[in-house]
């Protein structure tokens, strides 16, 4: 939301510093927010990818989000809007998917210098056709637009830093960094985190 507000700082209204003051009541009301992390939790190192795709004519662009988890808990997340228009639902979730792949490497790299050596690390996503996409080679009708740079993913597998699982969309925590979610869904999103309050 922050985020969100800050693209109106050169010329804010009423409406923004109402926004603004909401945000700083919800900052005040969330200083007891903790993440906690538990070695014998048994959960490894784990990424969940997420897209919404703007359908809304007034913000065309998607937004992405994806955290990775380990020891129960999240060591690192992102949530933003995409830097350019995507045509389908799948190339939004394709591009997020591709970001997360690039700090799954990264955490590779990390972890590799300080003498873990990592099998490939699950990154979960919530469509079908995303994965089929991500895993073959194969160029479809409906597909072969996308950009190439996002096709980064498909060197990961290759590469055995990655795999890519699908979780039903019910039960993907990433839906936390993309959409505003009732009460009950953020609660349990929260706590899958290991964001307790």
């Amino acid at each position: 939301m922050v985020t969100k507000l800050a693209q109106y700082a050169a010329r804010p209204t009423k409406e923004h510093l109402n926004k603004a003051l909401y945000i700083c009541h919800y900052l005040v009301g969330t200083k007891k927010y903790h993440l906690t992390y538990n070695r014998m939790s048994g959960e490894g190192l784990i990424a969940c990818t997420d897209s919404d795709w703007a359908l809304d004519p007034s913000n065309q662009k998607s937004q992405s989000g994806y955290f990775l988890k380990l020891a129960g808990g999240a060591i690192s997340w992102t949530s933003r809007a995409q830097c350019t228009i995507m045509l389908s639902s799948i190339e939004a979730e394709y591009m997020a998917l591709s970001d997360c792949s690039r700090q799954v490497v990264w955490m590779h790299i990390l972890l590799g210098e300080l003498s873990y050596n990592l099998g490939p690390i699950p990154i979960c996503g919530d469509n079908q056709g995303l994965i089929f996409i991500a895993s073959n080679l194969v160029t479809k009708k409906r597909s072969k637009h996308i950009d190439i740079r996002y096709h980064y993913i498909r060197e990961v597998i290759e590469r055995k830093l990655t795999e890519v699982y699908f979780i039903d969309g019910d039960k993907n925590p990433a839906d936390l960094l993309t959409k505003n979610l009732g009460s009950v869904k953020f609660l349990q999103f929260c706590s899958k985190s290991s964001l307790h309050f």
